[in-house]
């Protein structure tokens, strides 16, 4: 159950809740529950029974799958006011997790138990706009990893990773490890591909951190 204060936070960063069927918001205070979860910690792996749905209202979780070469590819990551499409589908379909789910940062969550997330889906229109509206969003962002996977050199891939991730510092933390996992790659690969844009002067390496030196240029690399 949320006390008032939990569901204040809630309805801060859910803006649905404030505008709810009065029903919605008795029955969402009563049956929800506050989560706090750990960075590293897996709320899911694939093939888990889904009980609940997590409601982010901080942190971030990566949504991810491992191919049978061990190789890892990110699908998408979630955070503050978003939840997992592949556990909202699980529940809906009665099925099984297919991927696996990691806290990236400290996580504080709301719980939705499954019965009541599927309940709530027949009987509450704005509930079920939510539900709808967060699976469009997410199916749209997998297109787009499907079209980065399918149709672009790894190269480009590669550029654009390193132009998202400098915009929000510079020089970032990274290992070539981690690239590979995002972009469904070997460690060697990446790593022959860093080295290429460290040569044209586009980006330093170091170790554990990457510096974008000429995003002008890099833009323009990744565009060919």
């Amino acid at each position: 159950m949320l006390d008032k204060a939990d569901f204040e936070q809630v309805s801060n960063v859910f803006p649905l809740l404030q505008e709810a069927d009065p029903n919605l918001t008795r029955e969402f205070r009563e049956n929800g529950f506050p989560a706090r979860i750990p960075a590293g910690k897996d709320i899911f792996i694939e093939g888990d029974r889904v009980d609940a749905l997590a409601l982010l209202v901080s942190g971030v979780v990566r949504v991810y799958r491992i191919g049978e070469s061990g190789r890892e590819i990110t699908l998408y990551r979630f955070g503050q006011g978003e939840s997992c499409i592949l556990t909202a589908n699980a529940i809906l379909n009665h099925g099984a997790f297919p991927a696996i789910a990691t806290v990236e940062q400290e996580a504080q969550a709301v719980m939705i138990p499954s019965e009541k997330f599927n309940a709530w889906v027949h009987r509450f229109p704005a509930w079920r706009d939510f539900v709808f509206d967060l699976l469009s969003q997410r199916i749209v962002m997998m297109m787009e990893t499907v079209d980065q996977v399918a149709f672009h050199r790894m190269d480009e891939r590669i550029a654009a990773l390193l132009l998202r991730r400098s915009r929000a510092q510079n020089p970032f933390l990274i290992t070539h490890q981690e690239i590979a996992n995002e972009l469904g790659s070997s460690r060697e690969v990446i790593s022959r591909l860093l080295e290429d844009l460290a040569e044209k002067g586009l980006i330093r390496l170091a170790r554990g951190e990457i510096e974008v030196l000429d995003p002008e240029k890099l833009e323009v690399f990744r565009a060919l």
